[in-house]
């Protein structure tokens, strides 16, 4: 199979990645597809099975552990698991694209240290932990206990950013994706 490349973007809730990672995929000459991740979790909002996450039971997410099938897993927080399917990167290099990842700081090293020449590990820097918690309140997604305890978790996702192979400052957004974009481009040429 011919591999394409691997595009991580890693940082704590609330630093950007997402709307970063969308800013790539919308610029086809990149030619990137979006790793959809396993997830326990409940869908939030509009969030679609397949499209979004490949939501599924706790259970099931075990099997597919026992079975070897994940690149990276890990269990994010008490029974919330996040994982990448080999399978859903085999389906992207199969289509001939480059695959570019949303996930946490674990997960994001995973995938660099299996396929280091492969991967591109970018860190999104946020531009501090109250400018989180306040995009976080902001979304009005989640409870004040799961805000706090990504808040907690961000402090050690954000002391792992020198071990990417590059640091991207989200101060203002529109040089965050126009560094992105650069730092992309540049990789899969």
């Amino acid at each position: 199979m011919n591999k394409g490349k691997l595009l991580v973007f890693s940082a704590p809730s609330g630093s950007g990645k997402t709307t970063i990672v969308r800013h790539l995929l919308a610029q086809p000459e990149l030619n990137l597809e979006f790793s959809i991740s396993a997830a326990t979790r409940e869908l939030r909002g509009e969030e679609v099975n397949g499209k979004d996450y490949y939501f599924m039971s706790i259970a099931d997410f075990k099997k597919h552990i026992k079975a070897d099938d994940f690149i990276e897993w890990e269990e994010v927080y008490r029974d919330n698991f996040y994982g990448t399917l080999k399978s859903e990167v085999e389906r992207i290099w199969a289509k001939g694209k480059n695959v570019i990842f949303d996930i946490d700081v674990s997960g994001g090293l995973r995938i660099k240290h299996k396929f280091p020449e492969e991967t591109l590990a970018v860190f999104v820097k946020p531009p501090s932990v109250d400018e989180l918690k306040r995009r976080l309140k902001e979304r009005s997604t989640e409870s004040e206990d799961k805000i706090n305890m990504r808040i907690a978790k961000a402090h050690v996702e954000l002391a792992t950013a020198p071990q990417f192979d590059m640091i991207i400052k989200n101060y203002d957004l529109d040089v965050a994706k126009a560094e992105a974009y650069k730092l992309v481009k540049e990789f899969i040429k």
